[in-house]
């Protein structure tokens, strides 16, 4: 290697390499650049051990990535992204391998609902479990007037996964019957009214379950129709408008250190604690939820209600939980779909076909939230308003 830039010896379980340069992933082949340093060439491929690595600096440039390429190994087994923990064997002089180098498992990316104007993934990224989940509820109710509208959730569980299994399974049936009670396919329906009493019935049925304990989930859902978009939020996940190429929140972050919120726990009785950030009691992150009995009243299982009348030059709506969010701003995300769905950004595993863009944009948002270290899972579903759904009761 020129100048002898490399690492003392490391010794690390892998099986192959593969650079990432966000938000694209390029696998390194036999024969590649990679494979002109001779210290890489020092592995036992039988026992999947690489014994000596050259500088990062090098090896990206060797592979034609920039310096903020990361390098990873990736493991056969789909289970969640963990630090690679490099052996010093005591040697104070290594630089921390763990500063690049993740092993990274596939992702697990839900395509339950392909559709051209709606797609979801989830993948569960450096955490051990999988405690999100999402609901894509297409004609989820219909009146007799033909007016319809269609449903998309996203749960960010925590303590577990029950409480967000829960809600993807029921929060829009019993936002559905409480369209139908007070027939919500007329004007002036109190929209506001009928997401919290809907909310508010999730949160009763959650808190009668015992094995759920101290589990609970945020929720940040949407109905959208032919004329209204209705986004219902509770918690930190999250849910974003694009009208016009301008970027429009439809939902405001519940954290216990935001001013009203922070008033409301104290005038409860409750305290925010920085413990590894503001938390409600030093224990929850987020001021409302869904479940989490052991907490209330302090944190509460009310939504924040945003209603917009739709618009011709409405593009789509973008919810996530907060793994993309804590990693991707708001103009960001929306920049980012708008070049997918003008086919200027293609996912790697996908075509260009125009009812492949939809696809692209959720995964692709997915993957460069990974590229940029989000540390939770993430889960994104994508809407393009500009087509309109006529599919009812596709589950």
């Amino acid at each position: 290697m020129a100048g002898g830039s490399c690492f003392p010896y490391l010794t690390a379980e892998i099986t192959h390499f593969h650079v990432t340069c966000p938000p694209y992933t390029y696998h390194i082949q036999p024969n590649s650049k990679f494979h002109i340093h001779k210290m890489l060439h020092h592995n036992n491929i039988k026992d999947h051990t690489i014994s000596s690595s050259p500088s990062v600096s090098s090896c990206l440039q060797a592979a034609g990535c920039s310096d903020k390429a990361e390098v990873i190994l990736t493991r056969r087994r789909r289970t969640e992204l963990r630090w690679l923990k490099a052996l010093s064997h005591g040697d104070d002089s290594l630089i921390n391998i763990k500063q690049f180098v993740k092993v990274q498992d596939p992702p697990l990316c839900e395509h339950d609902h392909d559709h051209d104007f709606a797609h979801r993934c989830s993948v569960i990224g450096r955490r051990r479990e999988m405690e999100d989940a999402v609901s894509v509820e297409l004609g989820f109710v219909e009146f007799s007037n033909s007016r319809k509208f269609d449903f998309y959730g996203v749960y960010d569980g925590h303590g577990g996964s029950r409480v967000a299994s829960a809600c993807r399974e029921r929060l829009h049936k019993l936002v559905a019957g409480e369209m139908l009670v007070r027939n919500a396919s007329v004007e002036g329906v109190n929209w506001e009214g009928l997401m919290v009493e809907g909310f508010a019935k999730m949160d009763e049925e959650v808190n009668e379950t015992d094995i759920v304990g101290s589990m609970g989930s945020t929720a940040v859902v949407a109905v959208v129709g032919d004329e209204e978009i209705v986004v219902a939020n509770c918690g930190d996940s999250r849910a974003v408008l694009c009208r016009g190429g301008v970027v429009v929140p439809m939902s405001n972050d519940h954290k216990p250190d935001r001013p009203d919120e922070l008033e409301r726990i104290k005038h409860s009785g409750g305290r925010v604690v920085n413990w590894n950030g503001q938390r409600v009691l030093g224990i929850l992150s987020t001021s409302r939820s869904i479940g989490d009995q052991h907490l209330k009243p302090y944190v509460i299982a009310k939504p924040e209600v945003i209603v917009k009348k739709r618009e011709d030059k409405d593009e789509f709506i973008i919810l996530a939980s907060d793994g993309l969010w804590d990693v991707i701003s708001n103009d960001l995300a929306c920049h980012v779909v708008q070049k997918c769905l003008d086919g200027r950004i293609i996912c790697r595993r996908r075509s260009n076909d125009s009812k492949y863009r939809i696809t692209n944009a959720a995964v692709v948002l997915t993957e460069l939230a990974m590229a940029r270290g989000s540390k939770d899972n993430i889960s994104v579903v994508v809407v393009n308003l500009k087509i309109r759904s006529h599919v009812v009761g596709d589950t």
